[in-house]
């Protein structure tokens, strides 16, 4: 036999007997943090027996419990209907208006009360304090337009593609006030990644804004508006109306030229609407609310629908026992409502309970890393949401930041990724202050709220563990052939939901066939089936579960690099780059190698001030090889000056993997940083 088959044969038997789900698992347990007994005392859940009442054997009837905190114009007749698997259809009969929900509700004991904190990113301009009250008028107004102008009913579409301004959240609620489907394009996203989600929910209205403040630029909005209705028109789709908001009203902010016929001021336009008011359209409960795209970064966007009855319900309740939201709150969630975790936590859950949300229009570390800590000491946030992305940030532009400022945050949320237990320390210490308690989220936008957290008042923390599934949600790891990892095993695999729950999006717009193929083909157990229990629905993450029922996450199922039939997962390696004190962010990508297949490179930034060396390098090397073991020693550590990133914070991976394997990368116009690529590349050579 030759050295060549030989090879090939020891890697054929080193991956025959790993299953494909099953990444390898280095990472150590870390020890619990206990909530502190004065947030216990004031906390809307810390009864332990809500894990019964919502116990498997009680899914789907337990969920009226979410649906009984809104106001219904009818009650629903059915919780559950199964009739169609995996299309779950739920409270089917009631009726019910999200607007109202949250908005009008509140108008009899808080209309004087503040619902939304609009802080400009200029730290010269005023924040703006909209009450209910003002809020109710200016939803009104802008649904009478939406209405009267525009011509739109219950079941049409608009796409939004608008900035983080006060407007946004003002113009999705009267959108859900006239039963209108909203889809809200991420404002850092292209003119023609817009007009692929305008073609695709065939919205004839687009609503956009002529500019808006980022890293201390006034960027022109409205160009993108021009690029998304030419780019909708070369797939033969129409806009007929561009509704332009002004930031700055009574002056256009654009140097683009309006089009005579299609755009429209609203600031101006709205006067005639003064003082009009618009009944809550009486919207079945599983009519859709809104669709949320996934970026489209592979393939086609997919566009998740969302329900009115079910979603809202989710996010109302999740917002108000796992994010401890009360009405008196002052509430901040740092995302951007161009995803989903800012639809759920930043405008329908907070609002729903009638809490004050804090919507900040620019970026997190401008002018400097302690902008976030003077806005949470100037409106005395209390509750504090954010992603590992930022928090990485915040801990490398400014690590001693937060002590300089006086604010209390009784409650912190990071969400969007794994994060890595050195970085939660830090949050907990330094932002937290030793105080606050943690959870740490796992869902997607599929998901519509929350489906793994510890119950802050009931649950230890631990950093790096998501925790266990919030009541009501049921995960179940599987292995590739379906069957179950025991808890503790020290085993990964694709983890799954045994159940439905009100959240989970509905369909993909216009692919059903897609929405079953990809969340419940694969794990179902008999497709003639109409018992949810033979469904479970595939996230499409990795995870491993302690023995004490904890979940960590893995992240996605791709995102794992099979080196010689190891299959490691990409975020152990990038928290063992970060227990190395300089590492300010760490990147692991699978690079082509002819003996072992895939080996990882791995690219990191130090800290402000520090400069690259080799000795750094070796130690990084060193420490991924202590914590993980010597397979996973990365084929070399690249110091880069900084990561190419999304607008949004992200750091593009993809970029990287084409960079180490030596190909193009691709498009980086849209990147924060498009200008790193190159640098990084004569690095890499």
């Amino acid at each position: 036999m030759s050295d060549d088959q030989q090879l090939r044969r020891s890697k054929e038997q080193q991956t025959a007997d790993i299953s494909e789900a099953q990444i390898a698992v280095h990472w150590p347990e870390e020890d619990y943090f206990s909530p502190s007994a004065t947030f216990i005392a004031q906390a809307n859940l810390t009864d332990t027996s809500v894990f019964e009442r919502f116990s498997l054997d009680r899914s789907p009837d337990c969920f009226r419990e979410f649906a009984d905190l809104l106001d219904w114009y009818q009650r629903w007749e059915k919780t559950l209907d199964t009739s169609n698997p995996p299309f779950w259809r739920w409270f089917v009969g009631g009726k019910l208006n999200a607007c109202f929900n949250c908005v009008d509700r509140h108008l009899a004991k808080h209309k004087n009360k503040t619902a939304i904190h609009f802080v400009p990113e200029p730290e010269h301009e005023t924040v703006q304090h909209i009450t209910y009250q003002e809020l109710f008028v200016r939803v009104n107004e802008f649904a009478a337009l939406l209405r009267d102008f525009c011509g739109l009913k219950a079941g049409d579409r608009v796409t939004l593609h608008m900035p983080m301004v006060a407007e946004l959240p003002i113009t999705m609620l009267a959108c859900a006030r006239l039963g209108v489907i909203h889809s809200q394009v991420f404002s850092g996203f292209s003119g023609k990644a817009c007009a692929d989600r305008v073609v695709d929910s065939e919205s004839r209205v687009l609503i956009t804004m002529d500019a808006y403040y980022r890293a201390g630029k006034l960027l022109d909005h409205k160009e993108k508006a021009d690029i998304a209705a030419a780019e909708s028109a070369k797939d033969a789709h129409k806009v007929d109306k561009v509704l332009i908001w002004q930031r700055h009203p009574g002056k256009y902010s654009s140097p683009t030229k309006l089009v005579e016929g299609r755009d429209v001021i609203v600031n101006d336009l709205l006067r005639k609407y003064r003082g009009k008011r618009v009944e809550p359209a009486h919207m079945p409960a599983e009519a859709p609310l809104f669709l949320m795209y996934t970026s489209g970064t592979t393939g086609k966007p997919k566009g998740c629908q969302h329900s009115i009855g079910g979603y809202l319900a989710y996010v109302t309740w999740t917002s108000k026992y796992i994010q401890d939201i009360h009405p008196e709150d002052v509430y901040w969630c740092m995302a951007d409502i161009g995803w989903i975790t800012g639809h759920s936590y930043i405008v329908y859950g907070p609002l729903a309970l009638g809490a004050s949300s804090v919507v900040y229009e620019g970026v997190p570390t401008h002018p400097d890393a302690g902008r976030p800590w003077r806005i949470a000491e100037d409106l005395d946030v209390n509750i504090f949401h954010t992603s590992p992305t930022a928090i990485r940030a915040l801990r490398r532009d400014g690590p001693d930041e937060p002590a300089k400022y006086n604010y209390r945050f009784k409650h912190m949320t990071t969400v969007g990724e794994p994060i890595e237990p050195a970085v939660w320390k830090w949050y907990h210490k330094m932002v937290g202050k030793g105080e606050a308690v943690i959870v740490d989220t796992w869902w997607q936008t599929e998901n519509g709220g929350f489906l793994c957290s510890t119950v802050p008042a009931i649950h230890k923390m631990k950093p790096g563990s998501a925790g266990p599934g919030i009541p009501g949600i049921h995960p179940v790891i599987y292995d590739d052939e379906g069957k179950e990892l025991p808890a503790g095993s020290g085993k990964a695999g694709n983890i799954c939901i045994r159940n439905p729950w009100p959240g989970g999006f509905q369909t993909i717009w216009k692919d059903p066939d897609r929405f079953v193929a990809q969340y419940y083909a694969r794990y179902c157990k008999d497709r003639k089936s109409k018992d949810w229990r033979d469904w479970p629905y595939m996230a499409g993450d990795g995870a491993v579960q302690a023995a004490d029922g904890y979940y960590r996450i893995l992240g996605r199922i791709d995102d794992v690099i099979n080196v010689a039939g190891h299959r490691l997962g990409t975020k152990e390696l990038e928290s063992a780059a970060l227990l190395v004190d300089e590492v300010a962010e760490a990147a692991v990508v699978p690079a082509a190698d002819e003996i072992k297949g895939k080996v990882p490179d791995l690219y990191v930034s130090l800290k402000p001030g520090l400069q690259a060396s080799k000795e750094i390098a070796n130690r990084i090397s060193a420490a991924i090889v202590s914590e993980i073991g010597a397979i996973a020693r990365p084929r070399q550590v690249i110091i880069v000056p900084d990561m190419p990133k999304t607008r949004s914070g992200k750091i593009m991976r993809r970029v990287l993997a084409a960079i180490s394997n030596h190909q193009n990368p691709g498009d980086v116009s849209t990147l924060a940083n498009p200008e790193i690529v190159d640098k990084i590349k004569e690095l890499v050579k």
